[in-house]
């Protein structure tokens, strides 16, 4: 994958939570060059609960304030990350959550991304 179809295919990515899926993502280099391309673009990355384990590989965390599940903290420190324990928390385009009851308040945030970068139009009856 090269930059280019980053830049004309994909709005936004969104990195699955479990610990299998980050993990099998992190082995990959492939997925990895395509996360570190979309942060190059600056375009909306979403990451929730062992989401933000691939971000690290990619190496996109540092200075970058983030939330993750808990056990993730020290890797993230690790990489120059500023982790909270919040359940959304908004770093420009980057969106990260902690775990499944979180769910909510980090489809809210994602939504109010999507919106403010235009790629998605307001929900029917908003403006």
């Amino acid at each position: 994958m090269c930059m280019t179809s980053v830049k004309l295919t994909f709005d936004m990515l969104l990195l699955p939570g479990g610990v299998a899926n980050p993990d099998l993502l992190r082995l990959s280099e492939r997925s990895i060059n395509f996360i570190r391309e979309f942060s190059i673009e600056n375009k909306p990355i979403a990451a929730i609960c062992h989401g933000p384990w691939t971000l690290i590989n990619a190496d996109v965390v540092a200075q970058k304030r983030l939330t993750s599940w808990p056990s993730l903290e020290v890797d993230l420190r690790n990489a120059g990350a500023h982790w909270v324990d919040q359940e959304v928390v908004i770093e420009g385009k980057l969106i990260t959550s902690r775990k499944p009851a979180d769910i909510p308040a980090f489809s809210r945030a994602i939504q109010v991304l999507l919106e403010e970068t235009d790629v998605c139009p307001p929900r029917l009856g908003e403006t």
